[in-house]
């Protein structure tokens, strides 16, 4: 797979719906050409010390952005017809579902491939852990902005072009 979109999200605390940082990079054969990092007012809208704590995002950052459903008109286009590809698939697809259905938008059951997952299976027992930071610098990308929506989701995207 060399074609795709990795996507990661920053919550603002525990409901999965409380999408507050989006960041994307395309892949279109195996080189990236396009990112995308948006903050997106939360919903329900407020945040939990821990989480602010982890990314550095708080309510005022938030406050006069956009809420999930007008950012991610913006996103469908550019991500149309891709496989999302996400550190812990199951995490950022169980975040996409919960925002569709607290607004009531159709899911188009998009396409998930696992980093994490993928890093396991080809890399065994090679690594102390499977953490995004770890397994991206096993493959020659340095995270040095974890918890930022966009380098995690190019951390990720430099993965799946070395696992996927």
């Amino acid at each position: 797979m060399n074609t795709f979109a990795a996507i990661d999200f920053e919550l603002a605390n525990a409901h999965r719906s409380s999408i507050c940082s989006i960041g994307i990079v395309i892949v279109k054969d195996g080189a990236i050409v396009n990112h995308y990092s948006r903050l997106v007012r939360p919903s329900p809208n407020y945040y939990h010390r821990n989480f602010t704590d982890i990314h550095g995002i708080s309510y005022f950052d938030t406050e006069q952005e956009d809420g999930f459903p007008e950012v991610w008109a913006q996103v469908v286009e550019m991500i149309k017809d891709l496989p999302l590809v996400a550190h812990n698939s199951r995490f950022e697809e169980g975040c996409l579902r919960a925002v569709h259905t607290l607004f009531d938008m159709e899911y188009p059951n998009y396409t998930f491939f696992c980093t994490y997952r993928a890093s396991r299976h080809k890399l065994g027992k090679q690594l102390r852990n499977y953490k995004l930071p770890t397994v991206a610098a096993h493959c020659g990308y340095v995270l040095k902005n974890h918890h930022n929506a966009l380098a995690d989701a190019e951390a990720c995207a430099s993965i799946a072009i070395k696992l996927l």
